[in-house]
This record gives C-alpha cells, structure tokens and sequence, in this order.
C-alpha cells in the first residue's frame, strides 16, 4: 500500500485502534481484493460483514424503486463499510458499491457485534465516526438540493481525492453522472468547464487534479464542513 505513514495498518479507524484492541483484532481481520463495482451489501439485506477500506472507495447509494440512484456517502481509507450493523438496524435502504478499485479489510458481523458491545474504546470511536458520516450524508442532500451541478463536481473530487493516495481518478462520466444522480450530459459539460478553468484533466476515463486548491476554491461550503466534521470527530493518530 503506497503511500502510508510508518506502522500504518491501511487504515485509520484501524490505527486508531488501541493496542491492546488491535492485537485481538489482527485475527479477526481478512484482507480483501475491492474490484469495481463490487456490490458490498444490497438495500434491505442482512450484513454479513463489516468492510475497512484501505485503497479503495466505496459508494453508499440509495435507489429508488424504478432503478434510479444517487450517492448519499463516500467510505475510503477513513473509515468502515457497514455502520447499520452496529447501530441495531443490521440492515439499510442503501448499497455499498466500490467505486475505485483497491483493497481492504473485512471482519465478521459476529465479531462487529462483541467488539462493539465490549462498550469501550472501539465502541466510542465508532460512534464518532457515524456521526462524521451522518454529516457527510446530511451536506449531500442540501448540496444537491440547492448547488450548482460544478459545485457538487468539485465536492465529489475533493472528497475521492482524500481517500487516495495520489491526484489521479479512474472514472467514467457516466459514473460519476450515476453517483450525483444527473444526466451524463451534465457532468461533461461540467467536466470541460473544470478542464478549461486549468483545475482537472480528463481523458478516457481518468481524471487527473492539476490545482487542488482552485477546485476548493470552486466548491461549495459543504466540503470544508463535511472535511471539518472528520477532523473534528476522529483522533490524528495517523495523518490520512
């Protein structure tokens, strides 16, 4: 795994894991291959397993009964696939689906379920990371609501350029088009624009960063919150 500071396990809800917490885990835990595409869990379905991405993203989308779909919430290497399953729901409306190829970890809901009820450190880091993502989820929906299609672009990015390790995405338009729930048409125009403006390249499916910081400038106020709200909740025992 490229990239990663000394020690880390690939992970950071993992590194921040206690070591006394740890060393009960690394025998639980299963490296897993991410393929894109890979549909983690399905609406309404029981969770057989909790996911710990490490290069991959994984895309939480909820869809609708004709089919339709739109992304509530990105999970990289900051976080866990599979939150229903300790929160007592042990299912969701949603689908986890990769969207960037990489690895990770996997770990038996069985498992999930004892190391959480233990009610101790993992069980209140956890907690602090639903929150972050309830943010997340929550600054979609307005941004979706009431920003332009460029502005939400840019959120999107910058949120998968935080959970990779280098300035390169390997995604389609159609994709992506899928993840906002917009038409294609939409996302080339907003594509070229950025493209024109200097801040990305795009080609055949890759989408290079050229100037991080005019595409923050070019966003929204909902990254910097959704950004803040990870700072703020989870410990930097290891910069991601």
């Amino acid at each position: 795994m490229p990239n990663l500071p000394p020690h880390s396990r690939g992970n950071h809800l993992l590194d921040c894991l206690p070591e006394p917490e740890w060393q009960r885990w690394q025998g639980l835990l299963e490296a897993v291959d991410m393929p894109l595409g890979q549909v983690l869990y399905e609406s309404g379905r029981t969770l057989a397993h909790v996911y710990f991405p490490s290069t991959a993203i994984v895309s939480l989308l909820y869809v609708m009964e004709n089919g339709a779909s739109a992304e509530i919430a990105v999970v990289g290497r900051e976080g866990i696939v599979g939150i229903s399953l300790f929160m007592g729901g042990g299912s969701t409306p949603s689908r986890a689906v990769v969207q960037s190829a990489g690895s990770g970890y996997r770990l038996r809901a069985s498992a999930m379920k004892e190391e959480f009820d233990r009610a101790g450190p993992v069980m209140h880091l956890f907690l602090r990371y639903t929150q972050a993502l309830i943010t997340q989820m929550a600054q979609t929906a307005v941004c979706n609501r009431h920003h332009s299609l460029d502005q939400q672009l840019c959120r999107w990015l910058l949120l998968s350029l935080d959970r990779l390790s280098g300035s390169e995405l390997v995604m389609t338009q159609e994709l992506i088009a899928n993840m906002l729930g917009v038409r294609r048409e939409g996302v080339t125009e907003s594509a070229l624009k950025l493209q024109a403006a200097g801040l990305i390249r795009y080609a055949r499916g890759h989408i290079s960063v050229l100037d991080r910081a005019g595409l923050e400038a070019r966003s929204c106020e909902c990254y910097a919150v959704v950004r803040k709200e990870y700072d703020r909740l989870l410990p930097d025992r290891l910069a991601l």
